[in-house]
């Protein structure tokens, strides 16, 4: 397996492998010399229904035959790849997991400050859900 993703062209298939590169937004690799410059020698534009993108741990199934160039992306374009790669229910899941991280962050913090208000702790605990002796353990 590589560390690389993948542009790879696929014309004329069906096969389900990555995704158009236009779906994970803007990527960094997309403005490169390098990237330009394969594209042009391909005949084919960013958006050309061919074109795919294919994150490193998929490498392994794309033809032997197709044309690809190895392109690095960014650990945030790489998960956006992932997750537009990955099957709907997964995806799903995905976006879930990101609302969770997102509620989380912080969270000693917050406990920190409602202790430190004046907030009791079994209150906090009573508000967050959090077990009481976590939310103790937050300011210390």
């Amino acid at each position: 397996m590589t560390d690389d993703a993948y542009l790879v062209l696929l014309p004329g298939t069906t096969t389900a492998l990555g995704v158009p590169p236009a779906a994970v937004g803007d990527l960094a690799c997309m403005d490169t010399p390098a990237v330009q410059a394969w594209l042009q020698a391909q005949g084919v534009t960013a958006d050309s229904p061919e074109l795919r993108l294919v994150p490193p741990e998929e490498t392994a199934a794309v033809p032997e035959d197709a044309e690809r160039l190895p392109v690095p992306l960014g650990d945030e374009e790489l998960s956006r790849l992932r997750h537009h790669a990955a099957p709907p229910d997964l995806a799903r899941l995905e976006e879930e997991l990101l609302a969770y991280r997102t509620c989380t962050d912080g969270r000693n913090a917050l406990l920190t400050r409602a202790l430190a208000a004046g907030v009791p702790a079994h209150r906090v605990a009573e508000l967050t859900g959090e077990d009481l002796a976590t939310v103790k353990a937050a300011t210390g």
